[in-house]
């Protein structure tokens, strides 16, 4: 009987599209700590860093970590390792990249253009959004705007509030 197939660091070669954008991005310094940035122009729709790390049954998982991507129902992907550049592609609620799967293997694929010096950031999903993220608030652009914007408009209403409070008084003396 022969053995099953199993998923091992042994893959195809990664895609062909991978290999021009080699060294397209970097590490620095975020508004969430570390992050990717583009150093180079990425088109949109290709695919420019793979998520790598050991694969591990998902049965075999005794801790949760942040750095763990789910490749399906079996296979969990560990991406721990610093080796792995593609873990510190942050979250954002509008990202410029999503996350594609090819043959048991995760990789970053552009969704738009990005430009030299632009953070790389995807949807890390609902699960991982609310177990690591939402207890502490997204720090992504469009959520940072959303909360300002929510703040500046409660300011302006109890500024309203106070001042109409102050004419009441102000009536009720004279």
């Amino acid at each position: 009987m022969p053995k099953k197939a199993r998923l091992t660091s042994r893959n195809p070669s990664p895609p062909k599209s991978l290999k021009t954008y080699r060294k397209a991005y970097r590490v620095g310094r975020a508004r969430t700590g570390l992050g990717l940035f583009a150093t180079e122009p990425i088109k949109r729709g290709v695919l420019f860093i793979e998520y790598s790390g050991p694969r591990l049954l998902n049965d075999e998982i005794k801790r949760e970590d942040k750095y763990m991507f789910e490749v399906n129902n079996r296979w969990t992907v560990d991406g721990k390792p610093r080796s792995n550049i593609a873990r510190y592609a942050n979250h954002s609620c509008r990202p410029n990249a999503e996350s594609d799967i090819i043959k048991g293997r995760v990789y970053l694929r552009s969704i738009r253009n990005i430009k030299p010096g632009d953070e790389i950031t995807y949807d890390y999903g609902r699960d991982h959004f609310d177990a690591y993220i939402k207890p502490l608030g997204c720090k992504c652009v469009k959520c940072t705007e959303k909360r300002r914007e929510a703040r500046a408009q409660a300011r302006r209403k109890a500024a309203r509030r106070r001042k109409r409070a102050d004419t009441v008084r102000a009536r009720s003396r004279g």
